[in-house]
């Protein structure tokens, strides 16, 4: 299976419209470990990992977002594979 990690900085109205909430669900439909959390510049931040083909369904799913939330910006860089971790939780 070809997997993929990914490190998430989406900004626009992200934060107070349910969006980390959106994000944990989405991610644990597709099956992907990772966490998701506000930053106090009220961007989110999104580590993510998995099966490739899924990381790349939620990023597209991100960029749309919940319905009250405005994507303006999503930047995805690569993030090393940096052992195993359960579920996808929701921090901070």
């Amino acid at each position: 299976m070809d997997t993929a990690g990914k490190h998430l900085m989406i900004s626009g109205r992200v934060q107070g419209v349910g969006f980390r909430n959106f994000t944990q669900q989405k991610a644990r439909k597709l099956g992907l470990q990772g966490w998701v959390r506000n930053l106090n510049d009220g961007r989110v931040e999104v580590v993510v990992r998995g099966a490739a083909s899924d990381v790349y369904r939620l990023i597209e799913t991100l960029k749309q977002g919940p319905a009250m939330a405005r994507v303006d910006h999503l930047e995805e860089l690569d993030r090393e594979e940096d052992g195993p971790e359960a579920g996808f939780e929701i921090r901070g």
